[in-house]
């Protein structure tokens, strides 16, 4: 599922990091930590791999 907005996709990469164990659980927070609990890594790169050109910042935007 490809993200749709800039803020889904970079909170979907800080929750992939963490799932990898290159940042802290303890670090996430709102989205991203909502992400890691509820999503697999390989859900997370999914969104995270999305194109960025023509997103919103935000969905609602």
């Amino acid at each position: 599922m490809p993200a749709q907005s800039k803020a889904q996709q970079k909170a979907a990469g800080a929750a992939l990091s963490a799932k990898r164990g290159d940042t802290k659980v303890s670090e996430l927070q709102g989205a991203s930590k909502e992400m890691y609990d509820s999503m697999s890594e390989d859900e997370l790169e999914d969104m995270a791999s999305t194109e960025r050109k023509g997103k919103p910042e935000h969905k609602g935007d």
